[in-house]
């Protein structure tokens, strides 16, 4: 071959199918590194498909550099985490990819002023690339049709590998070892929880130039591994730092009120939209800064985010420069994932502007276990609705027809001789099949409560799972109840699911304890129940030295920030040591209740993520437009 046309083929070789920065073509699978199995390689495709759904990419350049610590450097068997460095590529075209690199110097030296991968001999780079299935290797195919595994976005699928230049100035690949593709398990995770939260430096124009400047950053995100990567633990603490190198120190007070020419030209350009409220019948919802009531109709929200909500412009401009502009972006992140929260399989209505208004259209206004869904029995007492209802279906699912409310009877009753043990279910597809409820029905709307206690206990926590598992008895205590304590008869459905396997003590303890109550204890099916509750009244901090020990700790729907009493029970929840759940309805909420749990020493162990038994009922925040669903979220610490 002449030398001309051999340099010419060369350099196509390298444009379509080698080199870092040139598209994948190493041809690796992961089918082929030692020690993987099928359930590893689609943990890290779920991971990566994640990730690509929240789009890092439109944001970010190969000169956003960020530093990931996973662990700690002595659970790697170099005593070092192998590569420490992320940099995201494709943002600006061509292959979608993040490259992870042993250290920042690498990254640095590896990438020139113009952002494209130069070699750097002998210098390794682990690549991630999300290449079109059409393109791929026969293996990966074969693989990816052979295992089902999770597509990212809709046609394209993770090519890891590692590339690596020699002194000659050849390309090498070779497949990751194990122990890389759980850091890039990990590191995938974190990601695509922390990446929403950077903030931009300054005011930026709108459609997005190419290098936007983001404020020094430093997040620590807990990352649950799945069982075929568990290593001692069940979590791994990864801390993600933009540049690489921050530190944890008091972040100082930036001047807001710099660039406000900018920020005005941006508040300028809000818009009136029509809000919700918090569940109010009267149809107000809260300006954010100053509280006041104001109509739906004539509130004013941020143009960018859409999610906050002011009484008029001077209070927006206000809290733009006093607060709101370093946060949009993250309630922008919030907002994106409104239809992602969706539950879509129930074919009633899903959203409830005005309870009343929504109870009536089911039929189920003031009936049954439904009136403490709105604020018509306000005036009684949590726990005392028994006491003076006529309605002959009080204490169960009043208003409903037959066959739409889940029957006191033992589920192996119901399917045909179901043999006992625990039942395990992900979600509510998987309840609604097993209690052959409608899509109509919407039982899911009170149930939960329980049922998101049920899946905390059997599929959050391995500790409680196991005791089930063993036939053993799991202690709850229950923080803070308040309607619930009307809905003994909806807790019937934990026993049902234990399904003759093990047994549940719950403690409920709160100021809204009722003191006819206080002292008592109920079961919560009439048929061998394996479910008993018991009720104190009082504060947590105040009465837990009297109580059994629990195994497990809950708090639904908490709203940690909202109330003072919750310091010192958390801080008892610190001194105890004891696995503890928290719910909230928003991401915001559980964002304030991170921070509360953190100035007690709590670090999150299970974060933030939506809860597979949210209520599938969307209402409204008080001052926000954010998605705002009953026990939507779920965190956890000393899991």
């Amino acid at each position: 071959m002449d030398l001309h046309l051999k340099n010419l083929f060369g350099r196509f070789q390298d444009q379509f199918g080698t080199g870092p920065g040139l598209g994948p073509g190493s041809g690796v699978c992961l089918m082929k590194v030692e020690g993987t199995s099928s359930n590893i390689v689609q943990s890290i495709f779920r991971a990566s498909a994640s990730l690509y759904r929240s789009e890092p990419w439109k944001r970010l350049r190969p000169g956003h550099l960020f530093g990931v610590r996973v662990g700690k450097d002595s659970d790697w068997s170099g005593k070092r985490q192998p590569f420490q460095c992320v940099q995201f590529i494709g943002g600006d075209g061509g292959d979608i990819a993040f490259y992870m690199y042993r250290s920042m110097s690498y990254a640095l030296k590896m990438t020139d002023d113009s952002w494209e991968i130069t070699r750097v001999p002998n210098a390794e780079v682990l690549r991630v690339t999300y290449e079109l299935e059409s393109l791929m290797f026969p293996s990966n195919k074969r693989m990816v049709k052979s295992l089902s595994l999770e597509v990212s976005g809709t046609d394209r699928f993770p090519v890891i590998d590692v590339a690596r230049c020699t002194t000659s100035g050849e390309l090498q690949f070779r497949s990751p070892t194990l122990e890389e593709l759980r850091l890039v398990f990990a590191v995938m995770k974190a990601l695509s929880l922390v990446h929403p939260l950077l903030l931009e430096e300054e005011m930026q124009v709108r459609g997005l130039p190419r290098m936007i400047k983001f404020s020094p950053f430093i997040e620590t995100v807990d990352v649950q591994w799945p069982p075929e990567m568990f290593k001692g633990h069940d979590f791994v603490a990864v801390t993600v730092s933009h540049p690489p190198g921050q530190s944890y120190e008091q972040k100082s007070k930036k001047n807001v009120m710099a660039h406000e020419d900018e920020a005005m030209d941006l508040v300028s350009g809000m818009t009136n939209l029509r809000v919700g409220n918090n569940g109010e019948e009267a149809g107000l919802s809260r300006c954010t800064m100053c509280e006041k009531a104001v109509h739906r109709g004539e509130c004013v929200c941020c143009s960018h985010c859409r999610a906050t909500i002011y009484c008029g412009s001077d209070c927006e401009k206000r809290h733009w420069r006093e607060m709101h502009r370093s946060v949009c972006s993250l309630y922008e992140a919030m907002m994106s994932r409104e239809e992602e929260l969706k539950l879509k399989i129930f074919t009633f209505s899903c959203y409830a502007e005005n309870t009343c208004e929504w109870l009536g259209s089911l039929g189920i206004h003031k009936k049954g276990m439904w009136r403490r869904q709105c604020s018509c029995y306000s005036h009684q007492p949590f726990g005392l609705l028994h006491c003076f209802s006529s309605d002959a279906q009080s204490e169960s699912w009043g208003g409903l027809e037959e066959g739409d409310s889940p029957q006191d009877l033992p589920i192996q009753n119901l399917n045909n001789g179901r043999s006992p043990g625990l039942i395990l279910i992900s979600d509510w597809s998987d309840y609604y099949d097993l209690r052959c409820l409608p899509r109509s029905s919407p039982v899911a709307d009170i149930l939960c409560y329980p049922l998101t206690l049920y899946h905390i206990l059997t599929s959050v926590s391995t500790h409680s799972k196991n005791l089930l598992l063993k036939g053993k008895e799991v202690t709850v205590h229950y923080l803070g109840p308040e309607r619930e304590l009307d809905w003994i008869k909806a807790f019937a459905e934990i026993n049902h699911l234990l399904n003759g396997l093990g047994t549940v003590q719950i403690i409920m303890i709160g100021p809204e304890v009722p003191s006819d109550l206080s002292g008592t204890i109920a079961t919560t099916s009439t048929i061998n129940s394996r479910v008993k509750l018991s009720f104190v009244k009082g504060l947590y901090q105040e009465e837990v030295t009297y109580l059994i020990s629990p195994d497990i700790i809950v708090a639904l729907n908490c709203d940690l920030d909202g109330y003072s009493s919750w310091a010192g029970a958390v801080e008892t929840m610190n001194n105890m040591g004891i696995p503890g759940f928290f719910t909230d309805k928003t991401e915001e909420a559980c964002g304030n209740a991170k921070a509360v749990l953190r100035n007690a020493g709590l670090s999150t162990s299970h974060p933030v993520a939506p809860n597979p038994f949210r209520s599938p009922v969307r209402t409204c925040a008080k001052s926000s437009n954010l998605p705002c669903y009953s026990n939507g979220f779920i965190l956890g610490v000393n899991t």
